[in-house]
């Protein structure tokens, strides 16, 4: 697409399997893409370090201006999920997930957002989820994490659109991604099956791929989403929140 070639990305959780996605379709579309994880990512230009670091995460911006010229896109893709009831939670288990899951994202979309307005504009996605619009049970710091991110973006989208930034989300429920497998291994569970039990759950008959998820953030970034400002875009195979 056009709208690709020749921009420069800023992706967040690179490494992992919804991030490994995003930036080989950014890649594929001519996308010069800075790659941040705690190991390395198959980018163009990678960045190892900590989203629980704030100086770390508030200088991500600029030194991806510094390295690429310029700053297009940024996917703030880096997330946890915290299981298990409020009162089995523990403080370090909060302050982790709020960390990662909202402080980044708002101190990476603090520190983009003048490099983008002084530059014409942008566009900004955040991965929220399902469970971040409609909370499901015995997830209450993760539901209150992304729904704290479905939020500034919802805010962001109407405070920026005038300087001509684009700040939209994608909503996934469950992703084949290592990270839910390790979570069914953790509790005990066969992955394997585990799975194929989510899959019979989703009407579309299996639970997302990371390439379902990203394909939805490039059309976010894409021209062809650019009426769309604070959008939660839910992409969960027609399945709800249980």
């Amino acid at each position: 697409m056009a709208s690709f070639r020749g921009k420069t990305a800023l992706v967040t959780g690179a490494a992992g399997g919804i991030g490994r996605s995003i930036v080989a379709r950014l890649q594929a579309e001519g996308t010069t893409v800075m790659g941040v994880d705690l190991s390395a990512a198959e980018a163009d230009h990678n960045v190892t370090g900590d989203l629980m670091c704030g100086d770390f995460c508030n200088g991500l911006p600029e030194h991806a201006v510094t390295t690429m010229g310029r700053l297009d896109f940024l996917v703030n893709n880096a997330g946890i999920i915290t299981r298990g009831k409020i009162t089995e939670a523990t403080d370090e288990d909060f302050a982790r997930s709020m960390a990662i899951n909202v402080e980044a994202p708002f101190r990476l979309c603090r520190a983009a957002i003048p490099l983008m307005a002084d530059a014409g504009g942008g566009a900004i996605v955040n991965v929220a989820s399902c469970w971040g619009v409609h909370p499901g049970p015995n997830h209450p710091i993760y539901v209150s994490s992304k729904a704290a991110v479905a939020s500034l973006t919802q805010c962001l989208g109407m405070d920026h659109a005038h300087q001509g930034i684009r700040v939209n989300a994608v909503c996934p429920n469950e992703v084949n991604t290592p990270m839910i497998r390790t979570g069914f291994a953790t509790r005990g569970l066969d992955p394997e099956k585990a799975i194929e039990d989510l899959n019979a759950s989703v009407p579309l008959g299996r639970i997302a791929e990371p390439d379902d998820i990203a394909d939805v953030v490039l059309f976010l970034v894409s021209d062809q989403a650019r009426y769309m400002c604070g959008a939660l875009l839910e992409v969960n195979g027609g399945k709800p929140v249980q």
